[in-house]
């Protein structure tokens, strides 16, 4: 098939030129027909895959940023809790205080109230005892003198020495 382009041992002019057009023919073919859509189809392959890398980029520093701001909101919330749980216990030591103390004044009020009870009690016993002395007093006088004494001067004799007991008692 390509006996006819050798023919001895070199080549005409003519079939040179031939095939240097055709080959300039093609390429140009090659050009308009192939070339400027592979040569498109290379640069939007390259396109996409510059976009890809800008967006894993962006998605890589958006991760980053919500790990911050994830982080960020943990911390506070721990901080929260801490206030919080030092807040609970100020309040429970303020009430526990509190209790205290109004524990201390229920029960000083208490004993102050038992001590001026215990004190009216007495009051009210040793006048009765007086009153029950001087009543027999002057019962068992007026059996050994056979007489009558004056109630309020037996009253007020007997009121003095008794008088003069409760503070030899009390001393």
């Amino acid at each position: 098939m390509l006996s006819h382009l050798v023919v001895g041992s070199s080549l005409y002019f003519g079939d040179s030129l031939f095939y240097a057009i055709c080959f300039i023919l093609l390429l140009w073919v090659v050009k308009v027909l192939a070339w400027k859509p592979v040569t498109k189809m290379m640069q939007d392959r390259a396109d996409k895959i510059s976009n890809d890398i800008d967006s894993a980029e962006k998605s890589r520093s958006d991760a980053a940023s919500l790990v911050e701001k994830r982080q960020a909101a943990l911390n506070a919330s721990r901080g929260e809790a801490q206030t919080i749980v030092q807040d609970a216990k100020t309040n429970g030591q303020q009430q526990r205080d509190q209790i205290v103390a109004q524990a201390q004044t229920d029960a000083q009020t208490l004993k102050t109230n038992a001590q001026k009870d215990i004190d009216q009690e007495r009051e009210d016993a040793l006048a009765g005892a007086r009153n029950d002395v001087a009543d027999l007093s002057i019962e068992i006088a007026s059996k050994i003198i056979q007489r009558e004494l004056n109630a309020d001067d037996q009253k007020a004799l007997i009121d003095s020495y008794i008088e003069g007991l409760g503070k030899h008692h009390e001393s």
